[in-house]
């Protein structure tokens, strides 16, 4: 049973990665890569956000999903906060992800309130 837990846990990890692959690809793919500001901030996160979930399928610590839900967050706000929300594109980019990263990461702190004992 701990091993069916610990495989779930282990997808939440594999989606923020793949999330921040997504992110990382999204000013090219979405067309706001000659924006300096937001691209930057979506490579940024994205490398973190990567490296936190290459970081979290080796060995978990809830303190990484906690960093995960907080750029999760930040990409929602950022567009006004670094005033590029003006950018249509680059901002929905980064609030549908940033959502997305912060569901990800509360339903694997929830995961994990819910089930120390398998993530020990």
């Amino acid at each position: 049973m701990a091993n069916g837990l610990m495989e779930g846990k282990k997808a939440q990890d594999w989606l923020n990665l793949v999330l921040g692959v997504a992110l990382f690809v999204s000013p090219w793919v979405i067309g706001f890569a000659p924006e300096t500001l937001p691209a930057w901030n979506a490579w940024g996160v994205a490398v973190i956000l990567a490296a936190l979930a290459i970081a979290a399928l080796s060995v978990f610590a809830e303190w990484e999903e906690w960093a995960n839900l907080v750029l999760g967050l930040w990409l929602i706000v950022s567009p006004w906060l670094l005033q590029f929300a003006t950018n249509i594109n680059a901002m929905w980019t980064h609030v549908v992800l940033g959502l997305l990263v912060a569901a990800v990461s509360a339903w694997a702190l929830w995961d994990y309130r819910q089930n120390p004992h398998a993530h020990v």
